[in-house]
């Protein structure tokens, strides 16, 4: 399981965000979501879109996706 795909899992897990809510926001396919879920890892741009909905979804949700992934890279 790469890095993007757990911090994804612990995040939806957490915040209680259903692998369809991120679907529906996002506007794509349910197996996309799915296999990032359960270990594939998703693309850059993909990362960035995933960030984006969870920012619509769970502001909090998407801060915490994005320090999981890269960690603290900058100061707030």
């Amino acid at each position: 399981m790469g890095k993007a795909s757990q911090a994804l899992k612990q995040v939806l897990d957490t915040y209680s965000i259903s692998q369809n809510r991120l679907v529906v926001e996002m506007g794509i396919s349910r197996a996309n979501v799915g296999r990032w879920y359960h270990g594939l890892d998703p693309s850059a741009e993909n990362i960035a879109q995933i960030t984006q909905a969870l920012k619509v979804l769970n502001p909090i949700a998407a801060k915490e996706f994005v320090r999981l992934y890269l960690g603290v890279i900058v100061d707030e």
